[in-house]
């Protein structure tokens, strides 16, 4: 196989969360030489595999194989790699099976490394992602397997393949504001006390509100109002409680302590309960670490273009792994088309990005 029948092979193993549409089996007879490690929890499976070359670093390619749900609106069908104008089109060509086979392809055929290559697969990213890279993560510290750099191959780029890299991403604080008041009659709003009415005069304080100015990695922490619910639909009684919702998604500037004082000083002299939930933490890798400088070299190699960091974005299993101190970068196809019908991506891309890897396994250090 070269690196387009295998991609095409991956697009027509159907694996919608959480299942890897028999991924796994195929890689283990695919990749020669490779130790390989099922860490299968709760229906989830989690395949890990590595070849130690020789004592040194060890660097390691992540990922997932499941797919999102198809849905409506397809020209073709999604579980079959339709070629189309230099385009491969069906569920996961984007997001992220362009990225397994390149890195897969990639290790295939590499003849030697100095140190130890290895690829972390689950079908659990587009779920809870509970049951997915978390445990094989707990189970690579458990016997000394983590690694020291890892490839996170999420789509990353924006407009030109090359064009960035993650170098982190954001966390993800949620919020649930229950402001108390007083159910009453309309007619009568002097014996009521209407929290719509309360909170009315500084929701413009709250809404879009920055937390703090970012920095050269991560854009303002900014709190985006999700949901305002009061009342039980009716013109003549005026709510007793009212229910906002808010995400955060943060930098390292900003933690749940400065969001519950920011909420408190807005909401002095309510009656309000304030619940915060951290369901990500924010995480950079330094631009001078050997993962971030040999992959932006190989990308220049093979596209003629300097990648910019960027963190932007929502979240991914990278997280999971910057928890372990190692680090962790994100490259892969344009992210344009992602959870979309006629998901696509061009033929080029995936042959650059094969290339991209196999550069950056044959210069890491």
């Amino acid at each position: 196989m070269n690196i387009i029948d295998l991609f095409k092979h991956l697009l027509e193993s159907p694996s919608v969360t959480p299942e890897d549409g028999g991924i796994f089996d195929f890689l283990e007879h695919y990749l020669e030489g490779f130790t390989f490690i099922r860490i299968d929890r709760e229906g989830v499976k989690n395949l890990f595999a590595y070849r130690r070359f020789s004592e040194g670093k060890h660097l390691c390619f992540a990922g997932h194989v499941d797919v999102v749900p198809a849905g409506e609106g397809w020209n073709s069908d999604p579980f079959v790699a339709t070629e189309k104008e230099g385009y491969v089109y069906a569920r996961g060509a984007q997001d992220m099976k362009s990225g397994v086979a390149a890195f897969v392809q990639a290790l295939k055929e590499v003849e030697g490394f100095g140190g130890t290559l290895s690829l972390l697969l689950t079908s659990d990213e587009e779920g809870p992602a509970k049951f997915g890279t978390v445990e094989v993560l707990a189970y690579l510290k458990e016997h000394n397997l983590l690694p020291d750099a890892v490839v996170v191959a999420e789509p990353t780029c924006e407009e030109r393949f090359g064009d960035a890299i993650k170098v982190g991403r954001r966390g993800s604080i949620n919020g649930v504001i229950e402001i108390i008041g007083k159910q009453g009659h309309a007619a009568y709003p002097e014996k009521a006390i209407n929290p719509v009415h309360q909170i009315a005069p500084v929701l413009a304080n709250i809404a879009g509100a920055f937390l703090d100015e970012g920095d050269e990695y991560f854009a303002p922490s900014q709190i985006v109002i999700t949901d305002i619910r009061a009342g039980m639909e009716t013109t003549n009684v005026s709510p007793g409680k009212l229910k906002m919702m808010f995400n955060v998604r943060n930098s390292t500037r900003t933690d749940q302590e400065k969001i519950r004082a920011f909420i408190d000083a807005q909401l002095c002299g309510m009656e309000y309960t304030l619940t915060l939930d951290q369901s990500a933490y924010p995480f950079v890798t330094d631009a001078s670490t050997p993962i971030v400088r040999t992959l932006r070299e190989s990308i220049v190699e093979v596209c003629g273009i300097t990648p910019k960091n960027s963190t932007a974005g929502g979240t991914s299993d990278a997280r999971f792994v910057a928890r372990y101190g190692i680090d962790v970068i994100e490259f892969g196809v344009i992210n344009d088309t992602i959870h979309a019908p006629n998901e696509r991506t061009s033929i080029a891309e995936v042959e650059k990005l094969y290339s991209v890897f196999t550069k950056l396994i044959h210069n890491f250090r």
